[in-house]
């Protein structure tokens, strides 16, 4: 049965016990491709009801809507027909989404631009209740975990096939297990049909270097999540975070710099244990984060964090509405909006749009910076390239403010802190008090900003090492693992959007 407080996630033992069982009846049955997917499929529905328990019948809604919505839009040969269709889609997926996600927000927004005072129902918990017996709050809304990532994963596939980017899947099963694969159902990447589609019909293949590859990905993740990120949030971070009136300037900025390493350890920690848990049963999943504090600018750095949503941002809102093809205002409009609204994704919160809007600004920016500045889009000199990379990741840092904060007036109290707070004279024992998370965060940053050659170096050196000696570095892993592990199990942060 679903238990709400011990969903099966990465960083719980029994996840893998669950993986082991799963791989252990794949290695009996993957060279039967129908038998194989349909079991993948039904695996990753019991994942999701044991994730988020009676929401996986969500799931199971949008898979339907989307298959025969495709279907439809490929046999027609009506152009408005199809139009309606593939908005038919969208309309369907964003109202789902926009009831779970939305609805306290545009609630009090309208509240508060009318003087209203509507109140949010839950009609489904009570459609529930009145018909079938059961005892759901009707006074509250809970967030389905991944509904914000498969709502446009099942999105992108309706567009794509009106676009003829890709043709319908033949079997709604295999359908079902695109949209639901466990790996990375709840919190992506995000992936194209046109990526993952083709790979159902592929027979199972893995190489000895891809064998190394997926274990180094999982240690990797496992490591970044739970040996960095968890120690450094529970012991400082979160203490700051949610009270930053009790600290001085010092430990707000070094909460807010913290928040920056935790914030990348965590989410490409769970991509990077994604990416190698679907690799060892012969599925390739899209790299999610391309060492995104090595940014030279603000775009850049959206190129290279969270690529799937990125770019999945630019081909199904930026270039519908324009693009770069309407003019200097216009694309500058263009970016603000998916800024805004990619901001929104995040959140039903001001601070998201507050986010979202400024990572715009910073773009549209860095465009016009571009074209007064002395330097050059590619300068190789070191003291150009540290510079730009400084700026942008201390820019990046300063937005956080509002991802991370709790309220309005917390992210205030932060800055408020930072500005008119900050005794020196305290620096020194805050870092004695605080050094081993502080060497933690140092060790990520560190190890963030080695060049691509030594971490393909020892990333190869792993997998080209033998059997045993890989074992020996699960074991060790483990152990660090164990040694900083925290009493409660933290969940992964983007499975709040």
């Amino acid at each position: 049965m679903f238990n709400e407080n011990a969903p099966l996630i990465f960083t719980r033992f029994y996840f893998w016990a669950f993986f082991l069982v799963i791989l252990s009846v794949y290695i009996a049955i993957y060279k039967k491709k129908a038998i194989r997917n349909v079991f993948l499929f039904a695996a990753s529905l019991f994942f999701y009801y044991k994730t988020s328990g009676f929401y996986f019948t969500l799931l199971i809604f949008s898979t339907l809507v989307d298959y025969y919505i495709g279907k439809f839009i490929f046999k027609s040969d009506n152009k408005t027909t199809r139009k309606l269709l593939v908005t038919m889609s969208v309309i369907v997926n964003l109202l789902v989404l926009g009831y779970f996600k939305y609805s306290y927000f545009f609630t009090e927004f309208v509240n508060f631009i009318f003087n209203a005072d509507f109140e949010v129902v839950n009609v489904f918990a009570k459609w529930s209740n009145n018909f079938t017996g059961t005892h759901f709050d009707i006074d509250k809304i809970i967030l389905p975990v991944g509904i914000s990532f498969y709502t446009f994963q099942t999105i992108s596939y309706s567009v794509d096939v009106y676009r003829g980017h890709v043709k319908p899947v033949k079997n709604i099963l295999d359908f079902g297990f695109y949209v639901s694969f466990f790996p990375q159902l709840v919190a992506g990447p995000i992936v194209r049909a046109s990526e993952f589609v083709p790979q159902l019909d592929k027979d199972f293949k893995l190489t000895k270097e891809e064998f190394g590859l997926a274990i180094f990905m999982i240690i990797n993740g496992l490591l970044k999540k739970m040996w960095v990120s968890d120690y450094i949030a529970v012991n400082f971070i979160d203490r700051v975070f949610s009270n930053p009136q009790l600290y001085g300037g010092f430990e707000n900025l070094l909460a807010l710099y913290g928040y920056s390493i935790q914030v990348y350890l965590d989410f490409s920690g769970y991509t990077d244990i994604a990416i190698g848990i679907a690799l060892l049963m012969g599925f390739r999943l899209p790299m999610n984060f391309n060492s995104p504090y090595k940014a030279q600018n603000t775009g850049e750095f959206w190129r290279r964090w969270h690529m799937s949503l990125s770019s999945w941002l630019k081909d199904y809102l930026y270039i519908p509405l324009g693009g770069s093809k309407k003019g200097k205002v216009r694309t500058n409009l263009n970016l603000m909006i998916t800024m805004l609204l990619g901001g929104l994704w995040h959140g039903a919160s001001w601070k998201f749009v507050i986010w979202g809007g400024l990572n715009g600004v910073g773009i549209i920016v860095y465009k016009l910076w571009r074209k007064i500045s002395p330097f050059k889009d590619v300068d190789n000199r070191w003291w150009v390239r540290f510079y730009a990379i400084f700026l942008t990741f201390n820019f990046i840092t300063f937005t956080r403010i509002w991802f991370r904060a709790d309220s309005m007036q917390k992210a205030n109290a932060l800055m408020y802190q930072i500005v008119h707070a900050f005794d020196f004279t305290k620096i020194f024992d805050i870092l004695a008090t605080y050094w081993q998370v502080l060497v933690l965060m140092l060790i990520a940053f560190v190890v963030h900003w080695l060049p691509t050659k030594t971490k393909d170096w020892y990333k190869n050196l792993f997998i080209n090492s033998p059997i045993w000696l890989k074992a020996l570095a699960v074991i060790f892993a483990v152990f660090l693992i164990y040694q900083s592990r925290t009493a409660e199990i933290q969940p992964f942060i983007y499975f709040q959007f």
